[in-house]
């Protein structure tokens, strides 16, 4: 080998090594990049979901006030005028009536403290905690019932099983959500819930017989609720489907994989609303 050739072999090598140093370098810094970019796109999804957690939080306890505020306006306050209406004719009744009287606000009086309990469950957090996404609904079907304005129904099938408190308090403010829609929007007399448990999958369905809507409709400002539904179901990721159409009802079905989990939620399986 010629004496001129060595020092070009030797600066071939060292360019050679120095494109190959250079082109590790640019994708160790692309790749520290994309992970920096994708940390934040995670810890941006992360803000969005604690921030809507927290504004169903808000709107749960919303929604139990303006319960409780009819409650006592409609029946517990209705209760205790009747007591005070009996107790006020005690004194000008002969005996016999003064014993129906008193029996009548006895049993008037059971009946508003069990009303009152009954709202002392529904202020509590923790006791909504404790209960889980469908011993929940069955209260609140409980409550629909009562009212007399709509009959409701809820069916299950499978093996009940935790979905995470994240995931519960999502759904069981889109139920409410629907619920509101129902009574506000839908003139319905029959709601039907069904929760189906499956190990792969879990369906939460709500079918109401009202007036139902059109397309154009759920595309308008009265659609935002229905919207509402679809971005928070994604947040926990599941699917809502909304079907309705002009005199048909309206079908709301929330469905999600229990056992796959977004990144951004709480790993927490335990059967609660959190």
């Amino acid at each position: 080998m010629p004496d001129g050739s060595i020092p070009i072999l030797v600066l071939s090598t060292a360019a050679l090594f120095a494109s190959i140093a250079g082109f590790i370098i640019y994708f160790i810094v692309l790749y520290r990049n994309r992970q920096l970019k994708n940390q934040q796109e995670q810890e941006h999804l992360q803000s969005i979901f604690r921030q809507e957690v927290l504004k169903a939080r808000i709107e749960m306890q919303e929604q139990t006030l303006n319960h409780v505020s009819r409650e006592i306006h409609d029946n517990i306050t209705q209760v205790l005028s009747f007591v005070k209406l009996d107790l006020a004719m005690i004194g000008i009744a002969d005996d016999k009536q003064k014993q129906i009287k008193i029996n009548e606000s006895r049993d008037l009086i059971a009946q508003a403290i069990n009303d009152l309990k009954d709202l002392s469950k529904s202020l509590s957090f923790e006791h909504i905690t404790k209960l889980g996404l469908l011993k929940t609904i069955e209260m609140e079907v409980n409550r629909l019932n009562k009212s007399g304005i709509v009959k409701a129904e809820i069916t299950t099938d499978g093996e009940m099983a935790g979905l995470g408190e994240q995931r519960e308090l999502v759904l069981f403010r889109i139920f409410q959500e629907a619920v509101n829609n129902m009574l506000k929007h839908a003139g319905a007399t029959h709601f039907k819930i069904s929760l189906q448990y499956y190990p792969e999958l879990f369906n939460l369905t709500l079918e109401d017989d009202g007036i139902g809507f059109s397309d154009e409709v759920s595309g308008k400002g009265d659609g935002a609720g229905l919207r509402n539904m679809e971005n928070r179901a994604a947040l926990i990721g599941a699917i809502a489907k909304i079907n309705s159409a002009p005199g048909k009802g309206c079908v709301i079905k929330v469905s999600l994989n229990p056992l796959q989990q977004q990144l951004y939620i709480d790993e927490d399986h335990s059967n609660s609303i959190g």
